[in-house]
This record gives C-alpha cells, structure tokens and sequence, in this order.
C-alpha cells in the first residue's frame, strides 16, 4: 500500500526563527534555540544563549510542544521535536518552525523528516556553494505521505516506542557510568595528592606493554574490507568506549602478520593524534580487535596493577595532564610509545584496586549489554522506518514485532 502525498505547505506551516541583532532587537532577554542545539531527534541544552523578544513576537518565534524544530543550514534538514523540555523557548534564524494542521500527526511527519534525511532526499534541495541552506520556499514543495490520521498515531507510536526504550537505555547507562565516576572520585581521588606515584612503563607488560599502531607504510586504503577484523582508530573511541558503528575492518589474514597490533581483554587503546586523550578499555567483546594507525595500546601487567584501575587513572588530573604536556606538534598533536613510559601513575595497594574493580566491573559490564541491546533496537527502527512511512508493511505486524521486541 502507498499513502497519497501533499507538499508540505499544505499540511502544515513554517516559520523562520528571528535575526540575531543585538543594535536593533528589542524587549525581554529569552533563550533560545539556534543551529547547534539541534541534534537528529533531541536538543543539545546545556549551553543556551539569550536575546531580546518583544512581546508581540513570542507568538511568531516561540515554541510549542509538538512544534518541529529543523536546521535551516549547516546539516539542513537535521531536526527535533520540541517537548516543552524548557519553558519559553524561542528559536533564532538559522532554524525553521514546523507546526503540523490537521491532517498530520506531528510524531509521524518528524519520522518522514528523518527517513528523508537518513536517504539524502533534502540534498536536491539545498542551495549554497560551501555552505549549504534549505530556504523556506524549497522546503514548502517537500512531497509528504498523509496516511489517514489513525494511521499516522499508529505508526507514531510503533516508532516513538523504539525511540523510548532506546532513550531509557542511554539514561540507565549515564547512570551505571556517573556511579562508577564517583566510586573512583571516593576511593582515590584525594589520596593520590599524598600518595605513590610510578612510571607507567613499569606497569606494563614487557617491552612492548605500550606499542605504537601501524604506521601508514604497513595499513593501506586497499587493506581494508567490508567485513573481517575490527580496527579502533581514534574517531572510533568516544566517551571511554570503542564505538563499533562506521569501523574499519581488514581481514584476519592480515591482522595476523601483525601480531603485536591485536588487542586482548584488558588492553587499553590511547589515541596519540589531534585530540589526545581519547581512550577506551578493551573488554571481551573487543578481544582480538586491532590497535590501528593513530593509537596507542597500553597493556597493563596484571601482576602489578588492576586494568580497569589503570585505565580510570589514566585520567587523573595529574597524569592526563603530563600526557597531553607530552604530545608534539603545533597543528597536530602527536604521541609516541617512548614518550609515554614516564607518565606517572598512581599506585595504591592492589588488594584496594582489586576491590574497586570489583564494583565497578558489573557496572560497566550491564551498561554494555544495555548499549548492545539499544544497538538491536536501533536497527529494528531504522529497518521499519521505511517500510512504514512508505505502506510497505502493515502496521499490525510491526506492532507484533516491537511487542517481541520489548519483551
């Protein structure tokens, strides 16, 4: 089955948010949204600026729940929908308001928004040589399915459920993280003022404890495949974790002539380019993973010191400071295994790293499988996004399936 479309100006209205002017605005200091608080399906709040709204104009740039906040530029088409999650909010130039009539489900035209956005369907609209924009008259003409409204609910609230179990699963994990923080804060934070410090070579595992990844010389562009063994690079490690979307692979084959490059349960991968200080612990999970070009991969000396103790105190002020203070390079920062010997390291008595592991392992061990399961229900939504917003399959079976997937 396919849905009949209208443009978009027909089902809905839209509105710029207003020019930043701080010599001509005038009236009441408000918050408000511009383009980089916007994120694909949420809002980035934490760092809101302010300018002056006029009464008469709350109407035309406020916001209300259920309104669609979309980028005008920059990554056009990105989009969110606001929930009221501030009072007052306006929305500055750079963003369009979206307001849905009565013929659509504003849950259900955010999806369409999103499945467009996924397959590059704004790009034919876009204007601007470097900088891209999606102008308001461009936007007017998108083509948009109506459904019958009942329908629109439906498939809304198939989608949405995945997208509360997903944002259910990412506040638990927060949760399990800031817990772990604070155990290590507790527990070694103060006493590292006063207490023993070594160099991190002594820490580590022979003479190879700290190895440097491949050079460019021995990983080329043609090495790399569409499947086969995991290479963590540094754009691949993000908040303390390998993110496995997007990630290189080159075959076992290969990744066997090079031995020393393959990661074990309890090896720590160290980005040593640009952005020094990016840094993940290699679980079970990513056990014979490779250390590609730009890392670094620590292995701790089990005898002497805890991992995953090593691993959080590779983050204390002082030794992250002595990294970085480490680095060469005006315009891109670089580390080598040699110049990570020295860094000093905070060593308390193994029994209490020992202990503290204990606690913390199971954290992390549950937030991993929180992140696996909110993996799966990614790929479920984004498998039925299409096919619901096109009527490609009926709406009773995906209901089936989120039932089996909620389970």
């Amino acid at each position: 089955m396919s849905w009949a479309t209208e443009p978009l100006q027909n089902v809905a209205t839209f509105t710029l948010g207003k020019m930043l002017d701080a010599e001509k605005n005038r009236g009441e200091f408000r918050p408000y949204l511009a383009n980089v608080n916007v994120r694909w399906g949420e809002f980035e709040l934490s760092d809101l600026r302010e300018m002056r709204f006029q009464d008469t104009e709350l109407d035309r740039f406020g916001l209300k729940y259920g309104d669609i906040v979309m980028c005008e530029g920059g990554e056009p088409g990105r989009c969110a929908i606001w929930k009221e999650q501030l009072p007052a909010m306006m929305v500055q130039k750079a963003l369009h308001r979206i307001r849905v009539g009565d013929k659509l489900d504003y849950r259900f035209l955010y999806y369409v928004f999103l499945l467009q956005g996924r397959i590059g369907a704004f790009s034919g609209l876009f204007t601007g040589a470097t900088i891209k924009h999606l102008p308001k008259d461009k936007l007017a003409q998108i083509q948009v399915p109506v459904p019958p409204l009942p329908t629109q609910r439906r498939i809304a609230d198939i989608l949405s459920a995945y997208d509360d179990l997903i944002e259910n699963n990412t506040r638990r994990i927060t949760i399990l993280e800031d817990m772990a923080r604070r155990l290590f804060e507790a527990w070694f934070l103060a006493d590292a003022k006063a207490g023993r410090w070594v160099d991190l070579e002594t820490l580590c595992e022979g003479k190879t404890g700290i190895q440097t990844g491949p050079f460019g010389s021995q990983l080329h562009k043609q090495d790399y495949s569409d499947d086969g063994v995991p290479v963590v690079m540094p754009k691949n490690m993000a908040d303390l974790k390998i993110r496995e979307a997007g990630i290189a692979r080159i075959p076992p084959e290969l990744a066997a002539t090079m031995p020393r490059h393959i990661l074990r349960d309890g090896d720590i991968v160290y980005g040593r380019r640009g952005d020094i200080g990016r840094r993940a612990f290699v679980t079970h999970r990513e056990d014979g993973w490779f250390c590609g070009t730009g890392c670094l991969r620590i292995r701790p000396d089990k005898g002497k010191i805890s991992p995953r103790y090593l691993f959080d105190a590779l983050g204390l002020p002082e030794t992250d400071g002595a990294i970085k203070g480490r680095a060469h390079g005006a315009t891109m920062p670089n580390l080598s295994a040699g110049l990570m010997k020295s860094v000093p390291v905070f060593l308390p008595e193994k029994d209490v790293q020992e202990r503290y592991a204990g606690l913390v392992d199971p954290l992390f061990e549950l937030a991993a499988s929180l992140e696996a399961c909110t993996t799966n229900l990614r790929a479920s939504r984004d498998l039925l996004l299409p096919k619901l917003i096109s009527g490609e399959i009926e709406v009773r079976t995906a209901e089936e399936e989120l039932e089996a997937a909620a389970a």
